[in-house]
């Protein structure tokens, strides 16, 4: 790798209109040519900002950037830097400006010049990069979230630029889609020299970066390579971030009295923790199998789903079948995991449970298809949610949205309203018209502060104004204000840091406790849903794979990697471990691991 700098930035400043703080406070770094850096901070911490200083898209208030000698503030510059450093946002529909697949993939190219053929060459390559050949032809709006974000991907990488950012770009994106946009980024990075900056969440992709630059309010606080980084692991905590698993586990074992190098691979945890059984004379081991806690339950708030089928744009010719025969029961009191590949139909299942989408039965102009005489009667879809039957028109549909909240993929998509107070009340005023204006602002007050805000600090703000973390709180204020029996996120801590990530999932467990009977999370997280659900169903092209808790589900490893998924770190370690003859059994999350470990060393293979 040349140390030639590719990208100078020096003491950058850029504050927002209307805001007091920097969001980039006298930032100075470089970024040599052919480098692959990762920055990670908290949300909010101007990880996204300077990107776009770098692109050009925001000009610095103080402070000087060069892109290969080139001054990003010398205005015949920009579009110019803009053919050698691509960026790619977090949410791809941000980037969409086409019609069909191809023709947005082609935009990049075509605006600075390239000849037709070359075009052409590059959109088959750059759709084949993310996985994305076979839907070429397709409408972008009819696409999946993370379909969406792979598309935005190939239109970037079909300008071949000389620096590639990706902005939290893989955030929703399936574990295969994942990989596979890592691999292609490496692959550019390692082959074609390509120069990277990686903006990330993911602290196992982090760890791929040839350099860490960690950022706080503003700052850069910590640079290095990613184990210099993650040795200091009290740092990165006062930063609002956190470790990654396998140091947690690391450092677990570690407290324990185990010998365990820092590592960054689950092979190479599972070595280190052979060597030290092996030391020990341990040579095969089992631990103890922890059994599937079975929930108490009044079965009032059961969901139960039969024969649901669904096609989008039906009788036409971008007619796409998205759901084929879901057979689904979920007990009232579960944290239920929702996990499938990108496209598997997961968001199209979860948006029947409040009858966003609607049975074809409970639509006003159904009428009973007649049946001639000899033929079978068409099997109906079923569904239902408590009391409540979503096969029947005269249901009170009102009602059972005020009993079943459900949060957004995107939560700016749910925002709408001039301040946050507004926004949170929509719901309860117009579920419950009765209340006083006292009750409404007691009853938003409390969501505010439950999701984790100070009600007087954001109450008058535009949500609009606030970070994509504090946006994800709101969404779930607005939701759970109504206090739903059930409530449905469809991935929600996509996007945010590692501790807002641990904070949502936290207070997702104590609304559980206290009065939600039953929550459904969808993700793409396999750690996530190890951690935090009683059961998980797996959705695999319109169908249910399987449904189990985690601990059963993941050893079936190999059949889920087929299906576009991956399995919990834990399992990856537990995997190699079964190769060299110590089995543990564990419930996937990393505390239990740990503790198996330490049984089975502890206890001479004998726990």
């Amino acid at each position: 790798m040349s140390q030639e700098p590719i990208i100078v930035c020096e003491n950058l400043k850029y504050s927002y209109p209307g805001q007091d703080n920097c969001a980039v406070n006298g930032v100075s770094f470089s970024v040599a040519r052919g480098e692959f850096v990762s920055v990670i901070g908290h949300n909010g911490s101007g990880k996204s900002t300077l990107a776009r200083l770098i692109n050009g898209l925001l000009e610095a208030d103080e402070g000087k950037i060069t892109v290969l000698g080139m001054n990003v503030a010398e205005g015949k510059n920009a579009i110019e830097i803009r053919k050698h450093v691509g960026i790619v946002f977090q949410n791809p529909d941000n980037q969409m400006v086409a019609s069909i697949v191809e023709d947005d993939v082609a935009f990049g190219p075509e605006n600075i010049g390239v000849e037709r053929e070359e075009i052409g060459r590059r959109i088959d390559w750059a759709l084949s990069a993310v996985g994305m050949t076979e839907y070429r032809n397709s409408t972008p709006t009819r696409l999946s979230g993370g379909q969406k974000q792979r598309i935005a991907v190939a239109g970037v990488l079909a300008i071949k630029p000389d620096v590639l950012i990706l902005d939290e770009s893989t955030a929703m994106l399936d574990p295969k889609g994942r990989r596979e946009v890592i691999e292609v980024v490496r692959r550019l990075n390692k082959e074609d020299g390509m120069t990277i900056i990686l903006i990330t969440h993911f602290m196992e992709e982090a760890l791929l970066a040839d350099r860490t630059i960690v950022m706080n309010r503003g700052e850069i606080v910590l640079s290095g390579t990613p184990e210099e980084i993650f040795e200091s692991g009290d740092a990165l905590e006062t930063y609002n971030l956190s470790l990654p698993r396998i140091s947690v586990i690391s450092n677990n074992l570690r407290t324990a009295g185990m010998q365990i190098k820092d590592v960054l691979q689950p092979e190479e945890l599972a070595d280190e923790i052979l060597k030290n059984l092996n030391n020990c004379g341990i040579y095969a081991g089992q631990s103890s199998i922890i059994p599937h806690a079975e929930l108490s339950s009044s079965h009032e708030w059961d969901i139960d789903i039969r024969n649901l089928d669904f096609t989008y744009s039906k009788k036409s010719p971008f007619a796409s079948r998205a759901l084929k025969g879901i057979n689904l029961h979920i007990d009232e009191g579960e944290f239920f995991g929702i996990i499938g590949h990108t496209g598997s139909g997961k968001s199209t299942l979860v948006q029947h449970l409040n009858a966003l989408i609607k049975l074809p039965q409970a639509e006003k102009k159904y009428r009973k298809p007649k049946v001639k005489k000899g033929q079978i009667p068409p099997v109906l879809p079923l569904i239902t949610v408590g009391q409540f039957d979503l096969s029947n028109k005269k249901t009170d549909f009102k009602a059972l949205r005020a009993s079943v909240g459900m949060v957004f993929q995107y939560p700016e998509y749910q925002l709408f309203a001039e301040s946050v107070f507004a926004d949170v009340a929509f719901g309860l005023k117009n579920f419950n018209k009765k209340l006083t204006a006292e009750q409404i602002e007691e009853a938003v007050k409390s969501s505010i502060e439950i999701v984790g805000l100070n009600y007087e600090e954001v109450k008058d703000k535009s949500p609009f104004d606030l970070s994509g973390g504090q946006k994800r709180r709101v969404a779930i204020a607005g939701v759970i204000v109504t206090k739903p029996h059930i409530l449905i996120l469809d991935e929600p801590a996509a996007g945010l840091d590692p501790k807002g990530k641990v904070e949502i999932m936290e207070l997702l467990h104590k609304l559980h406790r206290e009065w939600c009977k039953t929550v459904i999370i969808v993700s793409h997280d396999m750690d996530e849903v190890a951690e935090n659900c009683t059961r998980v169903a797996v959705i695999s092209e319109g169908k249910v794979f399987e449904c189990d808790c985690p601990a059963n589900l993941f050893t079936r490893s190999e059949e889920l990697k087929k299906l576009g998924l991956d399995v919990p770190l834990t399992t990856k370690i537990s995997t190699c471990l079964e190769q060299n003859g110590i089995i543990i059994h564990s419930d996937c999350t990393v505390k239990d691991f740990s503790d198996r470990v330490i049984e089975v060393y502890e206890g001479g293979g004998n726990a």
